[in-house]
């Protein structure tokens, strides 16, 4: 789901307050909302307003309608607002009392507008923006005039609830976009395009790789076993370049006594993504959703010396967070995951190294999997936070440093850390060019202390660790819907699930073919055959729509000369050779690749 704005205390930041720092592209968007709910109110009487921001991709409006919309109305719609930017209405900021605010929109029908005005502070001072004869409750900023607006397209109707909650009345949410120009925009949606051919859930149906049912609940991933096998490779490839980068794995129960959750803070800060608990011998046990007090508990097991530190622990622990219906999406939004999770121990004086270290594995683990391009993201010490401000400024130049020498580009979001420490974020740039966030390097100043995890220093006192979370390629559900979209589902012949695939031109090549099988089997190698009495055409366009690296032709040649002609996935013949050099080739491409 994009970032909606889901309850009255965030739908407060919409019309009062400061005006946000938005980029030109943010503010012409934000500001094609509102000539999009114009243009719609004009064609639907009747119809309530709610929310329309900028969003990562374009931007949005919720409507409360009689009837839902259809996809043909947004044709009608999109002609409507080509009048209006014909028009050049300009934006016009004005601001009211409270108590005016809710007179005006009172007398409009606007009920969830009045909602929100009646959830601010009583001295609050709403703005609201005026374009021709209609209004919005908007904190701005906009755009000089509709006229502005050079290239946009509505994309698409969903349903969405009022505040994000099943319980509230269903909206209609149009997506659009907008951009500066229409090259722009006609990039963009050919990008589109090619996202809908790669959509994950699209595919991983086709290839049967996983599914989700709602007999067992929404958001409750079934791998299946194609999918099962490329996540095995995935969490293999994983253990071993952990161990390799001194790592202990770790593992940790998926549910833990209620009062763990208190000493953490989870159920103060987190609350409303957890799961209701159970009771275990008069105890509440609550499900986690996260795996940093179990490793911190570890910690805690015995007295622990500076002879010891840095600790590094890894764990692919499934974690489940409480995500609203409406939220999910495939693989890339589920309610049960496997975290793909570390926390690092060290002194002060470790804690550069580390996190020097700790983001080049993250970069090679990804570049690993195919990524080539990578944008950074640093958040420092926002307001209000803990910890000591020393260890903070110290810790901030450290991740200042790591990415300065990464020699990557970074954007820096000043105040944008958590309370508990600063951090980097790693997005890698897809095949198609979207951004996808996974890898996040975070200090933490707040578990240490709520569990008084100390190290005696080689002067014989307790000092504070320094605790690192790092999560390297996110979640393995989401990175594998990320996997499986770059790669438009014909993953790499180490990932692949099945790596060649044998096919006969008659049935007399049978016992020669099941040979090949056993022989590349014996191997490790994932391989089946194909010995249905079928035209090898349509054996072979079978292969190409499964996505198998390796369709291996056999005919009365390949049975005299015991060898196999091989067609790699996209259509390119290998030519016949000797079955004992096939093998090596398909060894040499399943191996692990190397960091």
């Amino acid at each position: 789901m994009s970032a909606a704005t889901e309850n009255v205390d965030e739908l407060v930041d919409e019309v009062i307050g400061s005006a946000p720092t938005l980029s030109a592209l943010q503010t012409m968007r934000h500001s094609t909302a509102h000539v999009m709910a114009k243009a719609v109110q004009r064609l639907f009487p009747g119809t309530k307003v709610t929310i329309g921001p900028d969003i990562d991709t374009g931007f949005y409006y919720d409507f409360d309608t009689k009837k839902p919309f259809a996809e043909e109305d947004l044709k009608a719609i999109e002609e409507e607002m080509a009048k209006i930017i014909k028009a050049d209405e300009p934006f016009v900021r004005k601001e009211l009392s409270r108590a005016d605010a809710i007179e005006r929109f009172e007398k409009m029908g606007e009920t969830y507008k009045v909602e929100i005005i009646k959830a601010l502070p009583e001295d609050a001072v709403i703005s609201c923006y005026e374009t021709g004869d209609w209004v919005d409750l908007c904190r701005g900023p906009h755009i000089e005039s509709t006229g502005k607006i050079k290239a946009f397209k509505l994309l698409s109707v969903a349903g969405a609830y009022w505040r994000g909650d099943e319980r509230n009345a269903m909206l209609q949410r149009i997506y659009g976009t907008a951009f500066g120009d229409r090259k722009a925009l006609r990039m963009y949606l050919t990008q589109l395009e090619e996202a809908k051919k790669r959509d994950h859930r699209k595919l991983g149906k086709e290839l049967d790789l996983f599914s989700i049912d709602e007999a067992i609940g929404g958001g409750l991933v079934l791998w299946h076993p194609k999918g099962g096998a490329i996540r095995y490779q995935l969490e293999e490839f994983w253990r071993q370049e952990h161990q390799k980068n001194d790592y202990g794995l770790v593992y940790s129960p998926h549910i833990a006594r209620e009062q763990l959750w208190h000493t953490s803070g989870h159920l103060s800060f987190y609350k409303e993504s957890m799961y209701s608990g159970m009771d275990v011998e008069g105890q509440n046990y609550l499900a986690k959703p996260m795996n940093c007090p179990f490793h911190v508990t570890i910690f805690k097991k015995g007295q622990r010396s500076y002879r010891e530190l840095p600790l590094r622990w890894a764990e692919l622990g499934t974690v489940y967070r409480y995500e609203r219906s409406g939220t999910l999406h495939g693989l890339l939004r589920v309610r049960g995951f496997t975290q793909d999770d570390a926390h690092l121990f060290c002194t002060r004086d470790q804690m550069a190294e580390e996190l020097d270290r700790t983001v080049k594995f993250c970069l090679n683990m990804l570049k690993a999997f195919g990524f080539e391009k990578f944008k950074l993201f640093f958040s420092t010490r926002p307001k209000k936070f803990v910890g000591d401000e020393t260890l903070w400024n110290e810790a901030e130049a450290a991740l200042l440093k790591v990415l300065q020498n990464s020699g990557l580009e970074y954007e820096t979001d000043e105040g944008g850390g958590a309370f508990y420490g600063p951090k980097i974020d790693i997005k890698l740039v897809d095949a198609i060019g979207r951004s996808w966030q996974c890898s996040t390097v975070q200090l933490d100043f707040n578990l240490p202390e709520r569990f008084e995890l100390d190290y005696i220093a080689p002067s014989g006192s307790k000092e504070r660790v320094v605790m690192i979370h790092r999560a390297l390629l996110g979640s393995i559900e989401r990175f594998f819907a990320i996997l499986t979209e770059h790669y438009a589902g014909a993953f790499p012949t180490w990932l692949s699930p099945v790596q060649a695939r044998v096919v006969t031109v008659s049935e007399s090549q049978n016992e020669w073919a099941q040979e090949v099988v056993a022989t590349l089997k014996a191997a490790g190698l994932r391989v089946e055959a194909d010995l249905q009495a079928a035209k090898l055409g349509a054996k072979i366009r079978k292969g190409q729509l499964d996505k198998i690296p390796y369709v291996l032709v056999i005919g009365e040649k390949e049975v005299e000369n015991k060898a196999v002609a091989p067609r790699k996935h996209g259509g390119k013949q290998l030519g016949s050779m000797p079955l004992v050099d096939f093998v090596s080739v398909l060894k040499e491409e399943s191996a692990y690749p190397k960091l």
